[in-house]
Parts: structure tokens; C-alpha cells; sequence
């Protein structure tokens, strides 16, 4: 089992800026990725960015050259630095983290969830 505790959420004006955090605990394998995923009101959990142990990073194409992810793997801890945050950004954003076994997901796990609210 795999603890996801997510922190930085909040209420930013529009080109505004926040850093979201996660840390995991528990049965993390050596080989994982770790991600932020978001659900807006009345629509499906999408993609943000995420990133493997080895670093390699993939973002959804409304937030690339915006949000950038990171993460320390001795402290099992992702982050996710939000900039030029926009309305449309308005969202629950919820961290996974899936470890790989074989080449292949073993396990997914998620966060409970940080509200993220672009507005003037």
C-alpha cells in the first residue's frame, strides 16, 4: 500500500503562480512514475504531467511551457510548479503514483485531492 500526501492548492489570480507537492510513502518500487492528474466540475480525471524515476517527463498540451514537473526520488516527492494559471486551470488535481513491474503498471495509487481555483 502507498500513501499520497499532496499539499499547495489554493486560490491564485489568473498569471499567477502555484507549486503543488506530493510525498508517498509505503511500498514504492524502484521503478515508478509519478504524476498530477485534475477533474474539473462534470468532466473526466485528465492527464497534467508526470515523471518517471529516469526523469522522463510528459504533460498534457494545454499546460506545456506553463507547468513544469519535478521530483526528488530520495524524498519520494513530486512536484508540480504552476505558472501563467489560467481560469480553465480550475480543478481538483490529484496525484498518482504507479509502480512498474515488468515493464508493465503493478499497482496505481492516488492522492485525496488538492482544489486548485484560478479566478480574480
Amino acid at each position: 500500500q502507498v500513501t499520497l500526501v499532496e499539499s499547495g492548492g489554493g486560490l491564485v489570480r489568473p498569471g499567477g503562480s502555484l507549486r503543488l507537492s506530493c510525498t508517498a510513502s509505503g511500498s514504492i518500487f524502484s521503478i515508478n512514475a509519478m504524476g498530477w492528474y485534475r477533474q474539473a466540475p462534470g468532466k473526466g480525471r485528465d492527464l497534467v504531467a508526470r515523471i518517471t524515476t529516469s526523469g522522463d517527463t510528459s504533460y498534457a498540451d494545454s499546460v506545456k511551457g506553463r507547468f513544469a514537473i519535478s521530483r526528488d526520488n530520495a524524498a519520494n516527492t513530486v512536484y508540480l510548479q504552476m505558472s501563467s494559471l489560467k481560469a480553465e486551470d480550475t480543478a481538483v488535481y490529484y496525484c498518482n503514483l504507479d509502480n512498474f513491474r515488468g515493464g508493465v503498471i503493478w499497482s496505481k495509487y492516488w492522492g485525496q485531492g488538492t482544489q486548485v481555483t484560478v479566478s480574480s
